[in-house]
C-alpha cells in the first residue's frame, strides 16, 4: 500500500489537529494520491471502492482551500443516499472541528424542507445532499451556487443506477464554469465517462483497485459491545480462549496507551506499539512479544506493519479499521503457516454496516457471538486443565503420586474424588460466582481466582476513578453501605484515573459483588468484578 503521513501533505495545522483526533495515523492509498491533486485545483476522476477512505480524499483538500471568512456555499457534494450524505457530513465536521467558522449541512429527502431552508440561511460553506433534494433547493433558490468553487460526485455509479443522471446534469448546469469537478466511482461505465467528458476539463485519473485477499483459515466473530464495556469484554475473551499470543488493534495512539495501561493494571502481560515510540522502545516491545514475555500486543495499523510472527492465535479489532483492506491485513496476523486462527471484532450501532462492507470485500462471513459468561470462562479453564491431565496420565509414570494419594486417603476421611476436585479448584481458581455487569445477561457470572489480594482477601475492580471526582471515602461508603459489611473490614483502596481496586475479606467477596451489581457511586452506574492477579 502506497501511503504518506498527513504531515507531508502541507495541510493547515487546524486540519491536522482534526485528523489526529479522528485517529488517522497516515493517509490511505487513495488519500495519498488524491489529496495533492485535488488540492492543486485540477478536475479528478477517482476510481475506488467504498471503505478506502475517499471522503477524506476529497474532504481534506476541500477544507484546505476553503475561505472560512466567506459565509456562502463554496462546495457541493452529491451523494446517492441520505445515509451516505449524513455520514460524509459527519466526517467533514470532524475534519474541520478546529477550523473556525466552517459550517457543513446535509440536505436530503424525508427531512422537513423548511427546517433545511432555515439552516441554509445561516451561511453554509459545504452542502452534502442527495440529487433530488438539492434540485428542489436550487429551484427554490434556497441554495445559491454563484460562489461554488468545487462540486463532488460521490459514488457516481450508484447515483446513475438510482436514476439520478438527469438531476446531476441539471445541477452541474447551475454551477459556475470556473469550478473544480471531482468524481468518485467504484466502476467506470459508459454513462460516467460521458459525464466526465462533458463536464470536466483535463481531469486527472486516480485509480486504486484493491487486491483480492482471502482469509479462509481464520474463524471470524463479532460482538455488539458498548464503548464503556469494551475492556471488560476483551478481558473476558482473553480469559475464555486464553490464546498464545494476541494482537489487539486500536485506531488511535491514545487508545493504545490507555488500553495497554489498563490491561497491565488488571494483571495481563500487555504492551503497546505505535508510531510515536522510539525505535529502541519498539524493538524491546517486539522482542518481549516474540519471546513470550508479553502475551498481548496492542497496536495501531501503522505500527503493526511488517510484523511477521507465526504464533499469534487471536486478533482483536478493539476498534473497527478505517479501511476494509486494513481488516484483512490485521486478521492476517493470525492463522499463519496453515494453523487455525481467530479474529474478534467489537462493533456498536452503525458500525455493523461497516462490518457488512468488510464481509462483502473479503467474501467471508463474520458471525455474531454472545459474550461468554464468567461461568463459561471457569468451565473452559476446567476443560483445559482436564486436557493437560489426560496427557499427563497417558505419557507420565504416576506410580509415586498414586502411592502418595492412597496414603492420604487411608490416613484421612477424604475420597480420591475430594482430592481431585480440590486440585482442580486450585488450578482454575474456583467456581464462586457473583452478579454480572449490566448488559451481558443475568446469568453471566464472575469467578474468584488469584485477584492479587493479600491472603484471606479478594481484590475487586470497579470501573470508576479519580477522573469522575470519586474519593476513597466514596468507595468505602458504597461497599459498606450496599453490602452491609463493617467499613473497618474493607482493606486497601487503590485509585487510578478511570478505575479503582478495593480489597474485601474473601468470605464477603460474593456478597459485595452481588449487592453492588446495580449500585451507583456519586450518581454513576458502575461495573464491579474480581480483579486479575497482579
Amino acid at each position: 500500500m502506497e501511503t504518506m503521513k498527513f504531515e507531508e501533505l502541507g495541510l493547515l495545522p487546524e486540519i491536522l489537529r482534526g485528523i489526529e483526533e479522528m485517529g488517522f495515523e497516515e493517509a490511505t492509498p487513495i488519500q495519498s494520491q488524491a489529496i495533492p491533486v485535488v488540492m492543486s485545483g485540477s478536475d479528478v476522476i477517482g476510481q475506488a471502492q467504498t471503505g478506502t477512505g475517499k471522503t477524506a480524499a476529497f474532504g481534506i483538500p476541500m477544507l484546505q482551500n476553503m475561505d472560512s471568512e466567506l459565509k456562502k456555499t463554496q462546495a457541493l457534494i452529491l451523494s446517492p443516499t441520505r445515509e451516505l450524505a449524513i455520514q460524509v457530513a459527519e466526517e467533514l465536521r470532524n475534519l474541520s472541528k478546529y477550523m473556525h467558522g466552517v459550517k457543513i449541512l446535509p440536505v436530503y429527502g424525508g427531512q422537513d424542507i423548511s427546517k433545511q431552508i432555515r439552516s441554509l440561511k445561516g451561511g453554509i460553506q459545504v452542502i452534502v445532499g442527495t440529487p433530488g433534494r438539492v434540485m428542489d433547493h436550487l429551484r427554490r433558490k434556497t441554495i445559491r451556487c454563484e460562489d461554488v468553487r468545487m462540486i463532488v460526485l460521490d459514488e457516481a455509479d450508484e447515483m446513475l443506477n438510482m436514476g439520478f443522471r438527469e438531476d446531476i446534469e441539471t445541477i452541474l448546469e447551475y454551477i459556475p464554469e470556473e469550478r473544480q469537478t471531482v468524481l468518485f466511482s467504484a466502476t467506470m461505465p459508459k454513462p460516467i465517462l460521458e459525464i466526465t467528458r462533458k463536464y470536466q476539463k483535463d481531469a486527472v485519473t486516480i485509480k486504486v483497485v484493491k487486491k483480492e485477499l482471502t482469509v479462509s483459515n481464520i474463524e471470524q466473530y463479532y460482538y455488539d459491545v458498548k464503548r464503556k464495556d469494551k475492556t471488560e469484554v476483551l478481558t473476558r475473551l482473553l480469559d475464555y480462549y486464553n490464546p498464545k499470543g494476541s494482537i489487539v488493534f486500536c485506531n488511535t495512539k491514545r487508545m493504545v496507551d490507555e488500553l495497554s495501561h489498563e490491561l497491565t493494571m488488571r494483571g495481563y502481560f500487555a504492551e503497546g506499539l505505535h508510531g510515536d515510540m522510539k525505535q529502541a522502545q519498539r524493538d524491546r516491545v517486539m522482542a518481549n512479544f516474540r519471546t513470550g514475555k508479553t502475551d498481548i500486543l496492542i497496536a495501531t495499523d501503522v505500527a503493526a506493519r511488517g510484523l511477521d510472527i507465526d504464533y499469534v492465535e487471536a486478533v482483536f479489532n478493539y476498534d473497527i479499521p478505517q479501511d476494509d483492506e486494513y481488516y484483512v491485513h490485521r486478521i492476517g496476523r493470525t492463522g499463519r503457516a496453515g494453523r487455525a486462527g481467530k479474529a474478534f471484532s467489537f462493533v456498536r450501532g452503525k458500525e455493523v454496516y461497516k462490518l457488512k462492507d468488510i464481509m462483502r470485500y473479503c467474501k467471508t462471513k463474520i458471525f455474531a457471538q454472545p459474550v461468554p459468561s464468567s461461568q463459561d470462562v471457569a468451565q473452559m479453564r476446567a476443560e483445559k486443565v482436564m486436557d493437560k491431565i489426560e496427557t499427563i496420565i497417558e505419557e507420565e509414570n504416576l506410580q509415586k503420586m498414586i502411592n502418595f494419594i492412597e496414603k492420604q486417603i487411608n490416613e484421612s476421611d477424604y475420597t480420591a474424588m475430594d482430592i481431585a476436585a480440590a486440585f482442580l479448584k486450585q488450578a482454575i481458581g474456583g467456581l464462586e460466582t457473583a452478579a454480572a455487569p449490566e448488559g451481558y445477561g443475568a446469568d453471566s457470572r464472575f469467578s474468584f481466582g488469584d485477584t492479587g489480594a493479600e491472603s484471606g482477601m479478594v481484590r475487586l475492580f470497579i470501573n470508576i476513578g479519580k477522573k469522575q471526582k470519586v474519593k476513597p471515602g466514596d468507595i468505602l461508603g458504597a461497599v459498606a453501605g450496599e453490602s452491609g459489611i463493617s467499613g473497618d473490614l474493607v482493606g486497601a483502596i487503590d485509585m487510578y484515573d478511570k478505575f479503582t481496586f478495593v480489597e474485601v475479606p474473601l468470605e464477603y467477596g460474593k456478597k459485595v459483588l452481588q449487592s453492588m451489581s446495580h449500585a451507583k457511586i456519586k450518581g454513576k452506574e458502575i461495573n464491579i468484578e474480581p480483579a486479575n492477579g497482579r
